[in-house]
């Protein structure tokens, strides 16, 4: 097989006319040479950090729809299942995800649970951690998110990294905030990478200190423009990854879009290429061809250097993607789930104040602050709405009630406030609940919440959400957090549910993915987990009710 067209020679920094030729999957010859074809072929592009489950798709559906855009491969880290199923679930990404051509480079999940201050499904020690990093399908010890844990000298954290150093396999890190002599400790023990720089000026002490940044562009978290002008200079030590994609937001692009972007931005195009397709491979060690003699023939053809629009992709040669069909096929898999609660009544979501409120005074409660497009939060505090003595949402203020459910016992539920979600009217709910994955919901009242959380409970997970007149759920039957479904159909289901959570009053761009985040207990700075309201700053649990 020989490709023509416009050779991209990103690490020789130059563009030519020519020919490649694919023998038994690998390239045996590039040639220089004239031809007529005007598309460009280059290296395929790599996602350097990804959670596969947070686009709802499980990765023989996901790599359908990926290959579309260019992608040829990705570090994909399994954290989300492994908090539902612990080993087994990991064992399950891997397997389905080697019945398609899709370079799947899975690591092992660092911090199963995230933290001891939450309900999981599954635990991975230090021992699943050696287990792991002994199977050659792991390729690296995924995001340790457990900073306090490196910088205060946790044992079972640093023997989990130990395991990684004995393996000689990369460390990922996942430190946001953290900056000064915290931030020395921490790359100290061998971490090599960080996704969650939210200022330029934090990413760049992370660059001077020798760590890798990778530029995240998600469904909720978006960095692309506070970290982007760093490229220029730091182009050999960054990356791009989206870290949690929804799907409606993969069938409409995924790096090829960041690469469009920074191109955009007048940024030198072999630079914007390096992050995109050559330093995932050289940092991890990835059996993904770079488009030289000998390689596995894993390119791309596109239309120009400027949208990257793909007309087709192979990986080891296969041609995968061809003008706008994918050739990846479903294949058959076991659904595996971990749900394990009783159905809710109102009265569970009830808060009864501590406060003496015969005078008619309310009292003050800490408020999580969501932020549009980040995974930070803010504390705010401001004054309650009592009605009967239990804390109530005010949709007049839009602090609204906000519950997470553990899904793998039966328990009381958590409550909180939130603000910036903007519901005038039912409750929205998930089961994706990063990272514990408990059903998580804001609403407008006690009995919405719990109309919501019961409907996620009957479908053993799901999203859902809930009107005066409707009540709309989008099942997830694999763990509670991925679809058994196509992304075409999962996608469109999605954005009918997301569109229905705006009818509603949200005036967030991703309301399910930033509800999604708001049981994150390792970013600050407020966070509700299963057992209670939780400052990320100070690590630990925090009253509801101000004194």
């Amino acid at each position: 097989m020989i490709l023509r067209g416009n050779i991209v020679d990103i690490q020789g920094r130059k563009i030519f006319k020519g020919a490649i030729t694919i023998e038994n999957g690998k390239i045996s010859k590039i040639e220089e040479k004239a031809c007529e074809e005007n598309h460009y072929i280059l290296p395929g592009f790599v996602d350097a950090h990804i959670h596969i489950e947070s686009s709802m798709l499980v990765p023989s559906e996901f790599a359908k729809i990926a290959v579309n855009h260019g992608t040829v491969a990705t570090v994909s880290d399994p954290h989300e299942i492994a908090n539902v199923l612990g080993v087994r679930g990991v064992e399950f990404m891997i397997e389905n995800g080697k019945k398609t051509p899709f370079k799947f480079n899975f690591g092992a999940p660092s911090c199963v649970p995230a933290t001891p201050f939450e309900s999981a499904g599954a635990v991975i020690d230090a021992d699943d951690i050696k287990t792991l990093m002994a199977n050659p399908d792991i390729k690296y010890l995924a995001e340790m998110m457990n900073y306090p844990g490196v910088i205060f000298d946790d044992e079972e954290v640093h023997k989990k990294i130990e395991w990684a150093k004995h393996y000689n396999k990369p460390i990922d890190g996942h430190a946001p905030g953290v900056r000064g002599k915290d931030l020395s400790k921490y790359i100290s023990v061998g971490i090599t990478t960080d996704h969650e720089c939210f200022t330029y000026e934090e990413a760049l002490e992370k660059l001077q200190k020798g760590m890798k940044v990778i530029i995240r562009e998600g469904s909720a978290a978006k960095n692309f423009e506070a970290l982007i002008d760093l490229l220029p200079e730091h182009f050999e030590n960054m990356m791009f990854c989206s870290d949690d994609k929804h799907p409606d937001d993969l069938l409409l692009g995924h790096i090829n879009q960041l690469c469009a972007r920074a191109v955009e931005e007048d940024i030198d195009v072999f630079k914007v290429l390096q992050a995109a397709c050559i330093n995932p491979v050289m940092h991890y060690g990835l059996d993904v061809g770079l488009l030289n003699e000998g390689d596995v023939a894993d390119c791309i053809v596109v239309e120009d250097l400027k949208a990257f629009k793909t007309l087709q992709t192979y990986i080891d040669g296969e041609l995968v993607f061809d003008n706008g069909e994918s050739k990846i096929k479903h294949v058959n898999f076991e659904i595996l789930n971990n749900f394990n609660t009783k159905k809710k009544t109102v009265s569970d979501f009830e808060f009864q104040s501590t406060s003496d409120t015969s005078t008619g005074s309310a009292t003050k409660i800490r408020i999580i602050e969501c932020l549009d497009g980040e995974l930070v939060t803010n504390e705010i505090i401001q004054n309650s709405t009592i009605e009967n003595g239990n804390l109530v949402s005010n949709t007049e203020t839009d602090i609204l009630k906000m519950t997470v459910v553990n899904r793998y016992q039966n328990e009381k539920p958590s409550i909180a406030f939130i603000k910036n979600f903007g519901l005038k009217e039912g409750a929205i709910a998930s089961s994706v609940g990063h990272d514990s994955h408990n059903i998580i919901a804001v609403g407008i009242s006690d009995e919405s919440i719990c109309k919501a959380v019961n409907l996620l409970i009957e479908n053993k997970g799901g999203i859902c959400a809930i009107s005066n007149t409707t009540e709309k759920v989008v099942p997830l039957p694999v763990a509670g957090i991925m679809s058994d479904q196509n992304a075409e159909t999962i996608g469109k289901a999605y954005a009918e549910l997301d569109q229905m959570a705006k009818n509603l009053g949200s005036k967030l761009y991703a309301p399910y993915m930033s509800l999604s985040f708001m049981a994150l207990l390792v970013i600050p700075s407020l966070k509700l987990g299963d057992k209670g309201l939780f400052d990320g700053n100070s690590f630990k649990f925090t009253p509801l009710e101000v004194s």
